[in-house]
């Protein structure tokens, strides 16, 4: 420490130097003026004043500033060792502070993504998650199992060949496949940018999925699989609820061993049931019970479980509304009603099968007191440690006006593109630049509220529908044509035509249009429950009485007219059967 001391002295001493030697200067001259002024008069006084007062003349402040500063310049020439030294110390003091400059508000957030670098990619069957989000993100791209675009999609790769794979059960193969696919790792590594892979974003994914991304040098933008997944299960969805305050319809949580005990646990539920297991989707999982003869057809999947959600069965209707939760709370999109179980679209009895964005379908009070439930939800969900998309079903009693929580979906769901492409989406940002804009490790300032308060206003809401399409029939056939993707227009006959391609279904411009996306291919197969293609349209598709209008029965009708397909017989030409359809597809 003395050494440091000592040497921190000589350079003290060393800057004074300078600095004294033009002080001396300046005394010797205000003396030789006072000698002479005084000699004529005072001829003592001379002396006087110079010993009382030595310094007066000698200093004033801006001229001593300007001669440490001409100081320190002559001790940098004479060594040039310190003068770097100083040079460096601040260039990495600057360094350090600077940093990514804070985003403030939306539009700064938008700007961000117009001049992102980072290769981002989202990984799925299809597309159809978020389609659009390659025009809000430079460098957004996607890679799916399925060519649903016929190769005319800009952002959009599909492998080519075939590469030897398990029979997919679900989601999460499909998504590890593509990780393993040659095609798809050259693709990755060949947009590299500073070395990095980039971020990706993926439907469903498991833990094999997280390791064969992490193999590729990709960041998965979303919370772990065993978080996600703890999440997903619609027993714990309940438990967190309770945490957050958010009601549930009247329920049970236990093991069902036989129909008898089905009864005992539920007493206080009444003999009309709901039973869900933890895991499922688009009804696949979800049963209705009144009797005996109903369980036993679920039996086997029901008492396979260490745990059933057992609930009430209630006269409601169904509602879904997307959120995400971020560094500065919980953005809430607006509540959609939700299609559910109509025989034309779904063989599954309570499945999911659309989506319909209209202001006016729901009260203000049910409005507000979803949005209320969500940023709950949300918060809790922050608290547990999620952050990022999330959708909640609602289920409203039709009986008394309650709202109750329905499940959980933590992650992009098949509603997203509604929610993405709606109007208070495109005045702000869509949902999903919030979610991608928390893995990006970018700070940014966002007023939550204020925008909460935007977007639940029923002036910023329009009105779309949506309609998944699956092969209702218990058969299985072979696709010999199929309607192409894009924009399609109806004639007043009620046939349809192709108009022109487009890749997502913001250009329809009236109620004659719709956009279609092609899941089915041709040389595909149909079976019960597999997906054909999504249906978008303008305007309403249910009656206040939450029935299919007459419009959408048309387009149903005119598009599935478009599919063409025979029995296989003994003859199994073309390709595999596509694997997928037995699972949830969005």
């Amino acid at each position: 420490m003395r050494k440091k001391q000592t040497k921190r002295s000589a350079v003290i001493k060393k800057k004074a130097a300078p600095v004294k030697k033009k002080a001396a200067v300046k005394k010797k001259a205000a003396t030789k003026t006072a000698t002479k002024a005084v000699t004529k008069k005072r001829p003592v006084a001379k002396r006087t004043v110079a010993k009382k007062n030595p310094a007066k003349p000698v200093a004033p402040r801006k001229p001593a500033k300007a001669t440490t500063q001409t100081a320190t310049k002559t001790m940098a020439k004479k060594r040039p060792g310190a003068k770097r030294t100083v040079t460096k110390k601040r260039a990495a003091t600057r360094k350090k502070k600077a940093g990514p400059s804070v985003l403030r508000g939306v539009s700064d957030i938008r700007r961000f993504f117009y001049r992102n670098e980072t290769p981002i990619y989202f990984i799925s069957a299809t597309n159809f998650n978020l389609l659009g989000a390659d025009e809000w993100i430079k460098g957004f791209k996607f890679i799916t199992y399925i060519e649903c675009f016929d190769g005319l999609h800009p952002n959009l790769m599909s492998p080519m060949k075939e590469e030897p794979h398990e029979e997919f059960q679900s989601i999460e193969d499909i998504n590890n496949y593509l990780l393993t696919h040659s095609e798809v790792k050259d693709y990755i590594e060949s947009r590299k940018v500073k070395g990095k892979a980039g971020k990706v974003l993926f439907l469903m994914f498991d833990e094999k999925t997280e390791k064969l991304a992490k193999k590729l040098g990709l960041e998965v933008m979303f919370p772990s699989a065993k978080m996600r997944t703890f999440m997903d299960n619609k027993v714990n969805t309940n438990r967190i609820a309770e945490k957050a305050d958010v009601p549930c319809v009247p329920y049970v949580l236990s093991p069902v061993k036989n129909y008898a005990h089905l009864n005992k646990v539920s007493a206080k539920l009444g003999n009309d049931l709901v039973v869900q297991t933890p895991f499922g989707d688009s009804g696949h999982t979800t049963f209705f019970i009144n009797s005996e003869e109903d369980y036993k057809k679920y039996a086997k999947e029901i008492e396979a479980e260490k745990e059933c959600k057992v609930m009430k069965r209630i006269n409601c209707r169904g509602a879904a509304m997307e959120a995400c939760v971020t560094r500065h709370g919980t953005i809430v999109a607006p509540l959609m009603t939700e299609l559910v179980g109509f025989k034309e679209l779904t063989p599954y009895k309570g499945g999911w099968c659309g989506n319909e964005i209209f202001a006016e379908a729901f009260t203000p009070a049910i409005r507000r007191k979803t949005r209320k439930y969500a940023q709950l939800f949300g918060d809790q969900l922050r608290k547990e440690g999620y952050k990022g998309y999330f959708e909640l079903d609602f289920l409203i009693d039709q009986d008394n006006g309650e709202v109750y929580l329905g499940e959980l979906n933590p992650r992009i769901t098949g509603a997203s593109s509604i929610t993405n492409h709606a109007v208070f989406a495109m005045s702000d940002a869509p949902l999903h630049l919030f979610h991608i804009l928390e893995w990006m490790g970018q700070p940014y300032e966002l007023n939550v509220k204020a925008l909460n308060r935007r977007w639940g206003k029923a002036e910023n809401i329009d009105s779309w529908g949506q309609m998944v399409i699956k092969h209702t029939a218990d058969d299985i056939r072979s696709v010999t044509e199929a309607p192409r993707s894009g924009i399609w227009r109806m004639r007043p006959d009620g046939s349809i035509y192709f108009w022109r391609m487009d890749t997502h279904r913001r250009y329809v411009e009236n109620e004659d249009e719709a956009f279609f996306l092609r899941i089915a291919r041709v040389g595909d197969w149909l079976y019960e429950g597999a997906d054909m293609g999504i249906l978008v349209m303008r305007g309403r598709m249910m009656t206040d009485n939450f029935q299919l209008l007459e419009r959408s029965k048309k387009w149903l009708k005119a598009i599935k007219a478009q599919y063409k397909s025979e029995a296989p017989g003994d003859k199994r030409t073309g390709p595999q059967a596509l694997e997928i359809g037995g699972f949830k597809m969005m």
